[in-house]
């Protein structure tokens, strides 16, 4: 699927054949100091063992196994940004996670990393793909999606803090703050 979400910008889907394109995105680094996204997927004492080359190469397992939900944005025909959500169930640290721990027994989705490369920041791509997760969760049968952005107005929030995005801009997409633990904003939209 490919999809024109704004001038110059096409959001697809990740599959197994864009892994060229993401590996481009994230860099030889793997994006935030090495994450390659296995960030809410496995155990902290594991993502600290297996090291950067051992995320990518994880990571890659999965999106070949076709087990990752996320999508690319593409501007001028060159990997921009990426988002990345899917089941709640699907990120096991989430799930364990004392101040994001699920609120009710909903199905809910989730929304849980963004990257934009460093020359297409300030674009308003983080806005776009939020807006294009919530319609991709909303066509895999999604009812609810989450968010756990940071809360600028607490404190300023660095480039990489802001991973999982910031609660102002959730707020204006309509998104609404369903509990906050710790600070920490756990962030709702009906699909």
């Amino acid at each position: 699927m490919k999809k024109a979400a704004a001038p110059g910008i096409v959001v697809k889907p990740l599959s197994s054949g864009l892994w060229p394109d993401l590996e481009t995105l994230f860099g030889p680094a793997g994006a935030c100091s090495g994450c390659w996204c296995l960030w809410w997927n496995v155990k902290r004492a594991e993502f600290d063992a297996l090291g950067s080359k051992g995320r990518k190469k994880t990571f890659k397992e999965m999106v070949e196994a076709g087990g990752v939900h996320g999508l690319i944005a593409y501007a001028d025909g060159r990997p921009a940004a990426w988002v990345r959500l899917g089941p709640r169930e699907d990120f096991p640290v989430l799930q364990r996670s004392p101040v994001l721990k699920p609120l009710d027994d909903e199905p809910v989705w989730s929304i849980v990393c963004f990257f934009t490369g460093a020359a297409y920041r300030g674009r308003g791509l983080t806005k776009l793909l939020i807006a294009e997760a919530c319609a991709y969760a909303r066509s895999k049968g999604a009812r609810i999606i989450e968010a756990y952005p940071k809360d600028e107005s607490l404190k300023p929030v660095s480039p990489l803090e802001a991973f999982t995005g910031i609660m102002r801009v959730f707020d204006t997409l309509g998104f609404n703050e369903a509990a906050r633990r710790k600070n920490r904003p756990i962030m709702r939209k009906e699909l």
